[in-house]
């Protein structure tokens, strides 16, 4: 993956994900997050009794957005990506928890799951290097579903 797009994600804790319902309808929700820039996979925590959590057990696609943790107007920024849940036994999710408590130590106390996104393919947007300039990644590999 471009390391560019590898630093903005580290550098950032909070995504917007969006899962889709048996009716086709879009929910969203926030979520702290950790990254793991090797495999491509984001983790979070959450309970599975939410209603996006319900969602994402019948339906493991997702898509999502990480924005600045500090908005700059003049500085554009942002990254859009896709990909999917993996299922708890999954062999990627094997450090999930490990990993998402060295980023957020305090979360340990609060209740819930952690959950692995594999991220399937982003677009970081980054006017830094150029108004409107986009940098984009997509994983070789087939989807991770077992």
């Amino acid at each position: 993956m471009i390391e560019k797009i590898n630093e903005y994600i580290k550098e950032q804790t909070c995504a917007s994900i969006c899962c889709i319902d048996e009716e086709q309808r879009p929910y969203c929700f926030n979520c702290f997050y950790a990254y793991n820039s090797k495999e491509h996979l984001l983790y979070y925590k959450s309970g599975k009794e939410t209603t996006h959590s319900a969602i994402i057990l019948k339906n493991d696609v997702v898509a999502g957005t990480i924005l600045p943790d500090k908005l700059n107007k003049l500085h554009i920024q942002g990254v859009q990506f896709e990909g999917e849940v993996l299922a708890p036994e999954h062999p990627r999710t094997k450090n999930a928890a490990a990993f998402y408590y060295k980023k957020n130590p305090l979360a340990v106390a609060m209740p819930g799951e952690i959950w692995t996104i594999q991220i399937n393919g982003i677009k970081l947007t980054d006017s830094s290097i150029g108004f409107g300039k986009k940098i984009t990644w997509e994983r070789d590999e087939q989807p991770a579903t077992i």
